[in-house]
């Protein structure tokens, strides 16, 4: 019979074979000994104690057990990671369909607060001194559109993830004078006519924020709209549609995007309406590992239902402690940043970190998402124009989320706000009061919840100061000087200046912290 001996040396022991066509036999039992040293750090323990929980393995080799709770835990973050990158475009989904229940749903359809803005819609951090002409845009319906709009307007077009795309006004290319623009879709390829200030869009939703100077007149500024304010499609201009302006003053109306599981259910509208590369391919690959991916429908299982629920309370969570408690400085130097007073433990800050409304940092190249967070989840309209203090021009505003002790609000108890005297804006100043559920105007008995320096009746201290009061009652005399509470409920404050002057611009001038009065 043939045999063949195999001899094999492993780390100093022989090992013999003797092989036949049906037998083996093994002489001795290799022993196996590790030659390379394997650094302590790169190795996975069998038992990895963890935030999420117990992680088991085999040799580094992960148990069933392991790898359901890790995914688990990843579709949390990512969808966390959604919540966060997808506010932008969730906000402007809403500040557009919002108005549709008051009807505007047509190109030819503008809403617009007849007698100013007050604390019956839902709508974030607006004030009650502004006349807010908003039309509706669908590009996917109508093609490229045209807006005539009238001198002494004051505004912006964004994108549907809420970015800036033109100004209108002062800062735009009609310089306040008024002209013909011309919205285009992104997928456009007809001639374009060379007589209107173009505006490429990569969306087919464009929100369009306009405010009315109501210098000459609230009726002025109205009358002034409706006589010269037009939107039609290029392909009308022949023949226009006649305009339809429907007041929102007084009306309810909801444009606040929801912190719930809807959440996705909005943003998923939102991929399925604009183009494939309105956004870029690692943000489409995020909002694709949880289900939201375009011309698939978003149908979540009970599992996946279960954990997008969790994300978007801690993502719901995360922005409202980035606005409450902003932790960024913002600028190496310190400076600017956010807070309005750099120098101090103030808690007034800005809406935008370092006054950059397209959150890319000094280098213009490096996005810092906690600054986008701040803005969209409070704020409305990213323009330049917003971040620029003009001595006489305009108006520049600090918000307080929080009182001297750094504490959020307490709707029972009383608080007072100093304002020294001669107040450094050109035109006018004023305090308004917000719900921090809605982040809109808190709605109470005054419909108006905001007091300036317009109000008749404003009780002056004797240096030229002014006090001003927050709670469920007025003090005893200063029913003019006293913005309502709701005890049970939580709220925070936005001094406006129109027209600010050097005092406040250079910060040689500033308003007190938000004091609880002690009885």
């Amino acid at each position: 019979m043939y045999k063949k001996i195999l001899a094999i040396t492993l780390v100093g022991s022989i090992i013999l074979w003797s092989c036949t066509e049906k037998q083996a036999t093994q002489q001795d039992i290799p022993t196996y000994q590790q030659t390379t040293d394997i650094p302590e750090g790169i190795t996975t323990p069998d038992h990895v104690s963890t935030s999420i929980g117990e992680l088991k393995f085999l040799d580094g080799a992960p148990l069933p057990e392991t790898a359901e709770l890790v995914y688990d835990n990843l579709d949390r973050m990512r969808g966390v990671d959604v919540f966060l990158k997808g506010i932008p475009a969730a906000s402007v989904h809403q500040l557009m369909v919002g108005p549709e229940a008051l009807g505007v749903n047509a190109i030819n359809k503008v809403i617009m607060t007849e007698n100013l803005m007050d604390s019956k819609p839902l709508f974030l951090t607006a004030n009650t001194s502004t006349l807010y002409v908003t039309p509706y845009l669908n590009l996917k319906e109508t093609g490229p559109v045209v807006l005539e709009i009238p001198p002494g307007m004051l505004g912006a077009f964004n994108d549907a993830w809420f970015r800036y795309l033109c100004d209108i006004g002062p800062m735009g290319p009609d310089k306040g004078r008024g002209g013909q623009y011309l919205m285009v879709p992104p997928d456009y390829e007809g001639e374009l006519p060379d007589d209107y200030f173009i505006v490429n869009s990569p969306s087919y939703r464009v929100w369009t924020f306009m405010r009315a100077s109501i210098a000459n007149g609230l009726d002025v500024a109205v009358k002034n709209i409706k006589d010269n304010m037009k939107v039609y499609p290029l392909s009308q201009k022949d023949n226009p549609p006649a305009m339809e302006f429907i007041n929102g003053s007084g009306k309810t109306f909801n444009t606040i995007h929801d912190n719930d599981f809807n959440f996705y259910v909005h943003l998923n509208d939102v991929i399925q309406e604009e183009p494939l590369d309105l956004i870029d391919a690692e943000t489409r690959g995020l909002l694709a590992s949880i289900g939201i991916e375009k011309g698939k429908p978003f149908n979540p299982d009970e599992r996946m239902k279960r954990i997008l629920t969790d994300a978007v309370a801690i993502g719901n969570a995360t922005a409202r402690s980035i606005v409450w408690y902003p932790r960024t400085s913002g600028s190496v130097d310190n400076m600017s940043g956010i807070k309005v007073f750099p120098d101090s433990n103030s808690a007034w800050i800005m809406g935008f970190l370092d006054k950059n409304v397209f959150f890319n940092g000094k280098d213009g190249k490096t996005m810092n998402s906690d600054a986008r967070v701040m803005f969209h989840y409070s704020y409305t309209a990213v323009t330049p124009a917003m971040a620029v203090t003009i001595p006489g021009v305009g108006s520049d505003y600090a918000i307080a989320y929080v009182d001297e002790n750094k504490l959020p609000m307490d709707g029972s108890k009383t608080y007072k706000i100093h304002i020294p005297k001669n107040p450094p804006a050109k035109d006018f100043w004023a305090l308004t009061i917000y719900d921090t559920q809605t982040r809109s105007m808190l709605q109470t008995d005054q419909v108006l919840p905001s007091v300036g320096s317009q109000d008749e009746g404003l009780l002056q201290n004797e240096d030229g100061s002014y006090d001003i009061f927050f709670g469920p009652k007025a003090p005893d005399g200063y029913d003019n000087n006293w913005l309502q509470t709701i005890p049970g409920k939580s709220w925070f404050v936005a001094l406006r200046l129109y027209g600010p002057l050097k005092p406040w611009i250079e910060k040689t001038w500033r308003p007190s912290e938000i004091l609880e009065v002690k009885e």
